[in-house]
């Protein structure tokens, strides 16, 4: 039985991990204790639960009162380095929600404290536990396209699920590291993990051209906007989600402030919706990537060309499609309109993790339990291309993190 403390009571961290620890593992797991800087939500996890668990403001107070064995980490991403870093030195272990922090300098700090302290910190990637995309590590693991020459990614967002990110706190580069970070990072994650491979080098462009900066006339938040009658973005915070936002956020806001439904037109808006990024990788592949927050519908699309041929994956429109195009012309269509996915949030990726995470697992064939060195690679490509976009020039990743991995390109 491992015993564990939770910071950041916000959505993830009531519903993905406080939740299912108290109802799901009480054989294997104890949550001893929640942390958040709104005293409101850290107490209404108890209230929620029906159970008692002790509520903190005072981080380092609740290691010092409940020694938890393993701390995990759900607040804004600027702060998981701080967080990570306090538990590590107090000898806990660490389980980190995405991205693991949101610039270089955090991340070294992350990197030296795991390896001076000792003790483990494991990055939450879920998509690695998504049917889809566990087919599709698969067939390259078999070899079905060869050596992986190059590699064509696009990310859409629609505009239901792109435009929340403007409405939260993400939409500030200071709280996110902007979407290449907090959002790209399952995108990069998942790129790496299917090329079993390392990014060298980052080129980048991006814009904002749909969101923020005024671009029509607004209110400050959705519920008290004098325009919600005619815009098509308005959500209506006291019903969306069942009532969750209304209980999380605005029944809660006067402790800090933070609006849910701030208006995604605002001028504190400083992070990009639309952007472009060149990776090389270590053993030769080359990936162009775009991510757009804006799109008319939602959809990953990935193609791995090979030397045997190449692979074309999407998930437009509902549909999941993989098709494999030989040398010889021939094309093979990997039918996924049959596949019933696993119950669950993500597609059933959430229980699936969280059974590794807190029931542990003998074998791990698809190497799916990322550690500090993936977590590192996948916000290595989203910080060099912030800096990339900044200075005007490639970067290596080398630049910031050799000191920690010398053998790097």
């Amino acid at each position: 039985m491992k015993t564990y403390a939770l910071v950041g009571t916000g959505y993830r961290g009531l519903w993905s991990y406080c939740e299912p620890i108290v109802r799901e593992y009480p054989d294997v797991a104890k949550l001893v204790a929640v942390c958040d800087i709104n005293r409101k939500r850290a107490c209404l996890v108890g209230e929620y639960l029906k159970t008692e668990i002790p509520a903190y403001t005072d981080f380092d107070r609740m290691l010092a009162e409940c020694h938890p064995d393993v701390v995990i980490v759900t607040t804004k991403d600027c702060f998981h380095e701080l967080y990570i870093c306090k538990a590590l030195e107090a000898g806990c272990d660490v389980i980190t929600e995405k991205p693991m922090t949101t610039d270089d300098q955090m991340c070294a700090h992350i990197l030296e404290t795991e390896r001076r302290t000792g003790h483990k910190v494991t990055v939450t990637f879920n998509c690695r536990f998504m049917d889809f995309y566990i087919k599709i590590k698969e067939l390259l693991m078999e070899g079905i396209v060869g050596d992986v020459l190059s590699v064509h990614y696009e990310w859409l967002l629609d505009t239901s699920h792109g435009a929340d990110y403007f409405r939260r706190w993400h939409s500030i580069r200071a709280n996110s590291g902007s979407l290449l970070i907090h959002k790209s990072t399952h995108h990069f994650d998942l790129a790496n993990w299917f090329l079993d491979d390392e990014p060298v080098k980052v080129n980048a462009f991006g814009t904002r051209r749909f969101y923020g900066d005024n671009r029509r006339p607004h209110g400050e938040r959705c519920c008290t906007c004098p325009y919600k009658d005619s815009c098509e973005f308005y959500i209506n915070i006291d019903t969306e989600d069942g009532g969750r936002l209304k209980m999380l956020y605005k029944d809660c806001e006067d402790e800090d402030g933070y609006l849910r439904d701030r208006c995604l037109f605002s001028d504190v808006i400083d992070i990009e919706d639309s952007v472009s990024v060149n990776v090389r990788y270590a053993k030769g592949a080359v990936m162009s990537y775009s991510l757009t927050a804006h799109s008319p519908y939602e959809c990953m699309k990935i193609v791995f060309n090979g030397t045997k041929g190449r692979l074309e994956c999407d998930t437009a429109f509902g549909k999941e499609t993989m098709r494999f195009y030989d040398r010889d012309g021939e094309c093979i269509d990997f039918d996924r309109t049959r596949v019933k996915h696993r119950p669950g949030g993500h597609g059933g990726s959430d229980p699936a993790l969280r059974d590794h995470l807190f029931r542990g697992y003998t074998s791990d064939p698809l190497h799916q339990m990322a550690d500090t060195r993936a977590g590192a690679m996948s916000i290595g490509i989203g910080i060099a291309a912030n800096k990339s976009m900044k200075e005007d020039r490639a970067v290596y990743l080398k630049e910031f993190l050799g000191a920690f991995y010398p053998e790097m390109k």
